[in-house]
């Protein structure tokens, strides 16, 4: 069998502890900076959303060992491509439907995590509760964002800040422990060619 190429892998994993810090970090910013033009949030988060998504999908085809953190991001990844794109080029009512679309999307992969967390039990994985209950808290302000109990600004610029700090923190634990790279990894898919040129040659014996 050939060995796995790990330079997806370490895209994806690097890509998604990059991401996830700026995650954090524009949360800490989007809770002091109160003045913050709409025009800098819809750019930023466009982007940041559309990048997440191809780092996702990258993750999705990289076929790391365990195909935890990443088994759910072919879906993801499309999702907050055309989420980011429609971030950046919508112009009205930008902080309303980011509420709600990004609410809705950080609840449904706390969900997955969820999934995740008991499957990094199943291989043995000790800091699955980690990922499980950092899972129920994302989910919980993903939820908090998308409904919006509290109609005021000051309210809903929480509930935006808390969301994305707890979204970058559970990506960024979940591939920190579930992501292994191993250097010589071998394909779990059958190489035909090497299959037929070992026939043949059985074949001439």
């Amino acid at each position: 069998m050939k060995n796995v190429s790990v330079v997806p892998m370490r895209i994806a994993k690097n890509g998604y502890i990059v991401l996830s810090a700026l995650f954090i970090a524009f949360g800490i910013i989007f809770a002091a900076w109160s003045e913050l033009p709409d025009s800098v949030i819809r750019f930023a988060g466009g982007t940041a959303l559309v990048i997440f998504g191809a780092v996702k999908l990258v993750g999705y085809f990289s076929k790391d060992l365990y195909r935890l953190a990443f088994q759910y991001d072919l879906q993801f990844g499309i999702l907050l491509i055309v989420l980011g794109a429609i971030v950046i080029v919508k112009s009205t009512n930008i902080m309303t439907f980011m509420c709600i679309a990004l609410g809705i999307v950080i609840l449904l992969d706390a969900l997955f995590r969820i999934r995740v967390a008991f499957d990094a039990k199943h291989f043995g994985i000790g800091l699955w509760w980690g990922i499980f209950g950092l899972a129920i808290i994302t989910g919980a302000a993903g939820l908090l964002l998308a409904f919006r109990p509290l109609e005021i600004s000051e309210a809903i610029r929480v509930y935006f800040s808390i969301a994305l700090i707890a979204s970058g923190v559970l990506n960024l634990f979940v591939v920190l422990t579930t992501v292994k790279i191993i250097r010589n990894q071998k394909s779990d898919t059958v190489d035909q060619e090497a299959l037929f040129d070992e026939l043949s040659e059985e074949i001439k014996e």
